[in-house]
C-alpha cells in the first residue's frame, strides 16, 4: 500500500513563503521520481515541479526561480519550498510519484493579495 501525505499548506500573504512536505512509503520513494502538482478551483490539475532519483530538477515556467523542489531520501520525503508567492499560486498541491497512479489528499495553499 503506497501512502502519500502532504502537509505544510496554509494561508499566506502575497510575497510570502511556505514549505510543503510529502511523506511517502519507502517502497515507492526508492524507485520513482517525484513531482508536485496543483489544482486551482475550476481548473485542471497542472504540473509544478519534478525531481528524479538522481536529484535532477525541472520546473514549470510559472514557478521557475520561486519554487525549489528537494527530496530527503533518508526520510522518504519530498519538499517544495515556495517563495515570492502570488495569488495565482492558490491551489491544492499534490505530490505524485512519476509513472504511477498514486495521489495523496493534497494540501491547500491560499495566497491573499
Amino acid at each position: 500500500q503506497v501512502q502519500l501525505v502532504e502537509s505544510g499548506g496554509g494561508l499566506v500573504q502575497s510575497g510570502g513563503s511556505l514549505r510543503l512536505s510529502c511523506a511517502t512509503s519507502g517502497s515507492i520513494f526508492g524507485v520513482a521520481g517525484m513531482g508536485w502538482y496543483r489544482q486551482a478551483p475550476g481548473k485542471q490539475r497542472e504540473w509544478v515541479a519534478s525531481i528524479t532519483n538522481e536529484f535532477s530538477t525541472t520546473y514549470a515556467d510559472s514557478v521557475k526561480g520561486r519554487f525549489i523542489i528537494s527530496r530527503e531520501n533518508a526520510e522518504n520525503t519530498v519538499s517544495l519550498q515556495m517563495n515570492s508567492l502570488k495569488p495565482e499560486d492558490t491551489a491544492v498541491y499534490y505530490c505524485h510519484p512519476s509513472g504511477t497512479a498514486y495521489w495523496g489528499q493534497g494540501t491547500q495553499v491560499t495566497v491573499s493579495s
